[in-house]
């Protein structure tokens, strides 16, 4: 019984630092060794595109956007603007009605959602609108760089290719939870440039992506297309890449509040993307992406459990008698107590920064099961204000 629980603490210790660190370190020394493919790009292809903004109340931003995205650099015969209103209640549909009233030489379109069933459902319910060959997402407080479109569609240089992501920039980085939070960022999109180039990435991020129309499914409005599209097209055979030259700028999180409530809204589909089918351990058939995916997504989703299991079984092990565990115990109990003191504080240390954010991470992921157990997870949320 001693030896399962000895088991059980080290395992999880050990898979800790392989999502954290381990992971990170293998990938950069395979991108070393390898030296994978560059990026394909053909800047000559000018497919049919929609531009779709996903807006619920963004009445502050909704107009630099719509200014922001007329004047992005693609042919207007080949560029149409669709913004998906979900049910918003303030005047963004009456900003975009009279912004489209002013501007009738761009091709502009407002649908409305008749009901508030979140981001994924507005989605799904305006790509039936769509008949143009590629469907570029963004949001609403996302600004594309004048090229990024041009980018994106650049990227869909071979048949294979179904979704392609481009970069997003936080901007305006003025405190220890933005730093952070740009700092993990950076980090995970260097982990996601060789994984694209080595094969496709297991996530992307909502602030500019891509895919073909033809190849869209509409999703659960619980999910989100960050992800839940790239995972789908591995699955069926299909690369999801990443164009770290399209790009856009969006202010970070700028106070803990949402940071958390944004950790938490993320992590309302971990239980199901833990393992979402046993065929992703079938290296043969799925190559680097189950690699990837039991690594970046697998591992990481489990992250609360690990932290858990390390916490209550040092515990236990420390109260049978076993001094050294219960010492381990104490340490990761101290930890915690400074990390959740220090984030009171109005103070600026770089790496305690960057452990306190992994540790809310944490936190929200524990939030966010115990929401999918009670069942008061919803695909509807309320916008940061911090980041508008």
């Amino acid at each position: 019984m001693v030896l399962t629980l000895e088991i059980l603490f080290w395992a999880s210790v050990l898979l800790i630092f392989y999502a954290v660190i381990g992971y990170p370190i293998c990938l950069i020394c395979l991108d070393k060794i390898l030296k994978p493919r560059q990026l394909a790009k053909n800047l000559d292809y000018t497919p049919t595109v929609t531009l779709m903004i996903v807006a619920h109340n963004e009445e502050k931003v909704i107009l630099k956007k719509l200014e922001n995205s007329i004047d992005l650099d693609y042919p207007n015969d080949k560029f149409m603007i669709l913004i998906a209103s979900d049910c918003s209640s303030d005047k963004t549909n009456q900003i975009i009605s009279d912004f489209i009233d002013n501007h009738r030489q761009f091709d502009i379109k407002l649908y409305s959602t008749k009901y508030h069933n979140g981001k994924t459902n507005a989605q799904n319910e305006a790509q039936k609108l769509v008949n143009t060959e590629i469907v570029v997402f963004t949001d609403a407080n996302s600004m594309l760089k004048k090229d990024s479109i041009r980018e994106l569609v650049s990227s869909f240089s071979s048949d294979d290719i179904a979704y392609v992501c481009g970069r997003l920039i936080y901007e305006n980085i003025c405190n220890k939870i933005s730093k952070s939070q740009s700092r993990y960022w950076n980090l995970d999109l260097r982990l996601r440039d060789i994984e694209s180039r080595l094969q496709t990435i297991t996530a992307g991020n909502g602030a500019i992506y891509a895919c073909r129309n033809a190849e869209y499914v509409d999703f659960d409005p619980i999910e989100s297309h960050d992800s839940s599209m790239p995972l789908y097209y591995a699955l069926n055979r299909k690369r999801a890449i990443f164009n770290p030259d399209a790009i856009a700028y969006e202010k970070p999180s700028g106070n803990i509040k949402d940071e958390f409530h944004r950790k938490v809204r993320m992590s309302r589909i971990i239980i199901d993307k833990m393992m979402p089918t046993v065929a992703i351990f079938n290296v043969f058939k799925y190559r680097w992406f189950s690699f990837f995916y039991i690594s970046h997504r697998t591992i990481r989703y489990c992250l609360w459990l690990f932290h858990i299991l390390a916490c209550f079984l040092s515990g236990i092990l420390g109260i049978i008698g076993y001094n050294s565990y219960l010492i381990m115990f104490l340490a990761q109990v101290t930890v915690y107590l400074i990390l959740s003191i220090y984030g009171l504080a109005q103070c600026h240390i770089p790496i305690i920064n960057i452990l306190y954010y992994y540790f809310i991470s944490i936190i929200a992921q524990i939030v966010g099961v115990w929401k999918v157990i009670i069942k008061r997870s919803s695909p509807t949320w309320e916008k940061a204000e911090s980041t508008r």
